[in-house]
């Protein structure tokens, strides 16, 4: 570190000619941001990059994934195209019932606690039936499973975990092709998923008839709920509400 310090490459930058991309964070720790912005200047041409953070080097820190995406864009002259991916899997919604007369009648502090007890049963039960829990809603959460059984089970596994906190919960289940991109997931099975939650009472698991179908031979039982109209969907769909035998 002493003998770096000692170098000094001002005079030479100015004859640089090759395109030139500098990117310094403004906290380094190891090297003043200032030593960035100079060799941007001294350069002809050339791009400056900061970013936040306090690591020197690119390849740790919180942003790397934004040097790496304009390190290339800046080599290719195009940004990088998004990650996506098309998958078949079962997208499980869940919400809270009465969410806002419980957090009125408990107030926030309370609240706050009891919804993070049910994130922490939320979290042991998607680990318990091999779920992938997408984000938190609020008051909820969606999740994806490999199988419908077994997005099922969890569904019904948490309806009853959580009546030790003292509330009840509603679930919606669907499969189907679905859209992965950064770790989100998008598509009509992931809204038509949304859509049957809504119509669950409280301490209900209601399932499209998709999921019905692909569990057969499970020790599932299926109650038919009727054809449904469902906001954002162009035909009805049937309904069924998931117990176990």
């Amino acid at each position: 570190m002493s003998l770096n310090r000692q170098i000094n490459v001002a005079d030479i930058l100015p004859v640089v000619q090759c395109p030139t991309l500098v990117v310094h964070r403004r906290n380094d720790l190891i090297v003043d941001v200032e030593g960035g912005r100079e060799l941007a200047r001294l350069i002809s041409n050339a791009e400056m990059l900061e970013l936040p953070g306090d690591d020197h080097v690119p390849w740790t820190g919180d942003n790397i994934d934004m040097i790496a995406n304009r390190i290339e864009e800046f080599l290719t002259g195009t940004k990088p195209s998004p990650v996506m991916d098309r998958v078949l899997a079962t997208a499980l919604f869940t919400d809270i019932v009465d969410s806002t007369r419980h957090a009125a009648a408990l107030g926030d502090e309370a609240w706050n606690r009891l919804l993070h007890r049910h994130d922490t049963l939320v979290e042991t039960v998607l680990e318990r039936f091999r779920g992938t829990k997408i984000k938190s809603t609020g008051d909820g959460c969606l999740a994806t499973f490999d199988g419908p059984a077994r997005a099922v089970y969890a569904a019904m596994a948490l309806g009853e975990a959580v009546t030790e906190l003292g509330i009840e919960i509603r679930a919606g289940i669907n499969t189907g092709e679905i859209h992965t991109n950064d770790g989100d997931v998008s598509g009509l099975a992931v809204h038509l998923a949304a859509r049957v939650m809504d119509e669950a009472e409280p301490g209900e698991c209601l399932v499209s008839r998709t999921v019905r179908d692909l569990a057969a031979g499970s020790e599932l039982s299926f109650e038919d709920r009727g054809l449904r109209s469902l906001k954002g969907i162009p035909e009805a769909v049937r309904l069924f509400r998931a117990s176990g035998k």
